[in-house]
Parts: structure tokens; sequence; C-alpha cells
């Protein structure tokens, strides 16, 4: 799957005293744009941890903050993963009010044993899908 959209809605608690998205909710809506995808491609987060003993965890993350998110928007978070390493995958993801861009990102998610946190090859039913 090359790209992957997912809808979030701003709450009020996503919110700071001026009705903005506070910065770390990017953070966030990033974080569900790629859970989703994840989602997607027939895995889960505790699926991957109980089946095989694997998390994923922040190697880097790059965020450029362009327009602010307000109270009550919807908007669409792009995700599109791309092969990054054996162990690893670097997301290029955007949120966006309608076409516009209200944020951007780069995000390096490490593979890591659930136990040890010790780099750990991708899942083959995983890897094998990622363009």
């Amino acid at each position: 799957m090359n790209e992957f959209c997912w809808p979030v809605r701003v709450y009020y608690e996503d919110t700071d005293a001026g009705g903005v998205v506070y910065h770390a909710g990017y953070v966030r809506y990033f974080e569900r744009g790629r859970t989703e995808w994840l989602r997607a491609m027939g895995c889960s987060q505790a699926q991957l941890v109980k089946e095989q003993s694997v998390v994923f965890t922040i190697a880097s993350l790059e965020i450029q903050y362009r327009r602010p998110a307000r109270l009550d928007d919807l908007l669409q978070v792009v995700t599109r993963p791309q092969p990054a390493g054996g162990a690893s995958i670097q997301f290029e993801q955007q949120l966006l009010r309608g076409d516009e861009v209200l944020a951007s990102g780069k995000v390096l998610v490490a593979c890591v044993d659930a136990v040890s946190f010790k780099p750990r090859r991708l899942p083959a039913a995983l890897r094998t899908r990622i363009p």
C-alpha cells in the first residue's frame, strides 16, 4: 500500500487555550495514521507483540508545522511507508485539511524485540507489503 489516509477530528482535548492544536497533538495524529496503516495491512500492534514478540519504537521524528489545525476541524492523516532497512520503516506523513497541508513529517520506526529491545527484522508478512 503506497498511501494510506485516515480521518481525524480535532477535539477540545487536542487544543490549547486559543482553540489551536497543541504541537504534540500532531505527533499523536501521525501515530494514529501509522497504527491504522498497520491495521489495514492485517496486523495489529497487540498481535505482533503476542505472536512474534516485536514492537515498534520511534528512532527519529521530524515535523514541519505550516498552518494551525483548529477545534472541530476534520483532517486527513496521509501515511506513505518506505523501506528503510531490514529492521525499520521510514514514513512520510502529512496532516491535511482539504487540500491544505497543515504539517508534514518524517518518522523512522524501528522494529525491536519486545523483551530485549534489540533490533529485529520486520515480520515477513509486513516487509513484503511495503513498496
